[in-house]
């Protein structure tokens, strides 16, 4: 059968420049978003495209814990294969606010709600890849996670929240958690790769919440810095499908090239760290990887 994709998010911007891409390739893809009429609009668009592969939407809320457990039962109770998960859908620069869950917006949004998806399918995605095919799990961060810290004591920004330093920390979170799971599953010998993606300034929606003097600069001079959804969508696109990316994980690409990372996104320590406090957070048992 085809090849099955999940892309978070998959309703605009780079999401759906991704998801439409992966159902051109024939591919069955499975947009996840917490909007349906925006997710039904999507999918009847790239049917319209009249592709090769099978689109369809399927509701996730990923600032509620309980909203992702229930997509992933329904995902499972349909007994269909994943080869490939896109951890595309973000938030960015939102005024302080907290999830149902009671965590701050970016950091429970992005990042947790991401965690507990790929752990959740991580059984799926294991039987689905083969050592001459495997699946796939690419996670979209963004520059900003250079400038991020992660504050073990504090991650809900609760001490003193910025918005900027809750985005950064959140996309950080996410470099440090693709590269632990990338060393947990070759340790493992799964036949699944992990892979993060930096889409370059993208002028999506993502950036509706900057303050209105950026939003003034931004206009004039948004054609020069920031890419089209389809241009950030491409590195995306590139790890998801490309036969180059076979069998490789752990990297960080930006233009479809692998690039260094921040220092800090390497430290093993702190990814292990990060991984024991979001299995604590989002009730997932740490010693399902067989780690003491």
């Amino acid at each position: 059968g085809a090849l099955v994709a999940i892309v978070t998010g998959g309703a605009k911007g780079m999401g759906y420049e991704t998801a439409r891409h992966l159902t051109s390739l024939g591919m069955h893809v499975v947009i996840a978003g917490n909007s349906e009429e925006e997710g039904l609009a999507a999918v009847r668009k790239i049917r319209e495209e009249n592709s090769k592969g099978k689109v369809e939407f399927q509701f996730l809320d990923l600032s509620s814990l309980k909203s992702v457990r229930q997509f992933v039962r329904m995902f499972k109770d349909r007994r269909l294969p994943l080869h490939i998960l896109v951890n595309n859908a973000g938030v960015m620069l939102v005024p302080e606010r907290q999830t149902e869950d009671g965590f701050e917006l970016h950091f429970g949004l992005n990042y947790l709600g991401h965690f507990l998806l790929t752990n959740l399918l991580l059984d799926t995605l294991k039987q689905s890849g083969s050592h001459d095919s495997c699946a796939r799990v690419v996670t979209v961060s963004s520059a900003t996670h250079y400038v991020g810290v992660l504050n073990l004591e504090d991650l809900q920004s609760r001490s003193c929240y910025c918005a900027h330093g809750a985005y950064a920390q959140s996309k950080l979170a996410l470099v440090l958690f693709s590269y632990h799971l990338q060393q947990k599953l070759t340790a493992g010998g799964f036949p699944v790769t992990v892979n993060v993606v930096d889409p370059g300034m993208v002028n999506t929606d993502l950036y509706q919440n900057l303050c209105s003097p950026a939003q003034l600069v931004k206009r004039p001079v948004a054609w020069l810095l920031f890419r089209t959804p389809a241009e950030g969508a491409s590195t995306a696109i590139y790890a998801a499908a490309s036969p180059t990316m076979e069998g490789v994980g752990g990297c960080y690409l930006y233009n479809g090239q692998r690039a260094q990372s921040s220092i800090i996104s390497y430290d093993e320590d702190l990814q292990a760290q990060l991984w024991r406090q979001s299995c604590t957070l989002v009730s997932f048992p740490v010693e399902d990887y067989g780690e003491n």
